[in-house]
């Protein structure tokens, strides 16, 4: 059992480095209504341009919850793991954040999503 669940891990972690930005970007039409990923443009949430490894709470000119600002006051950076813990489930995440989309169920979309946030134009 430990070897299937260490194989597991070793594939997700795979995942990440073979994500497809252009399945990323179908996905993130979901996130479009509310966020950008190709303009330094805030809407209703934050742009992600630069997303991948930027620091929590810190997109300028953007008002975050006070959920967003406690869980980002320790420095903590938008990196996979992070951003796949909270694309899966937002508000377990970081419980009483305003984002209201209830996640991303697929692992691959999650994968995917993330590859495009490091490089949008690796979707065209």
């Amino acid at each position: 059992m430990l070897m299937i669940a260490g194989a597991a891990l070793s594939l997700a972690g795979a995942a990440h480095a073979d994500g497809d930005a252009k399945a990323g970007a179908t996905v993130f039409k979901k996130c479009m209504a509310c966020h950008t990923a190709t303009e330094a443009k805030n809407k209703v949430g934050p742009a992600l341009v630069g997303v991948v490894g930027r620091k929590v709470a810190t997109e300028a000119g953007f008002k975050y919850s006070p959920a967003m600002i406690e869980y980002g006051a320790d420095g903590k950076v938008w990196d996979e793991a992070n951003l796949t813990a909270y694309l899966a489930d937002p508000k377990k995440a970081v419980p009483k954040n305003k984002m209201a989309f209830v996640g991303l169920k697929k692992p691959e979309d999650i994968v995917n999503v993330i590859t495009y946030l490091k490089d949008p134009s690796k979707a065209k």
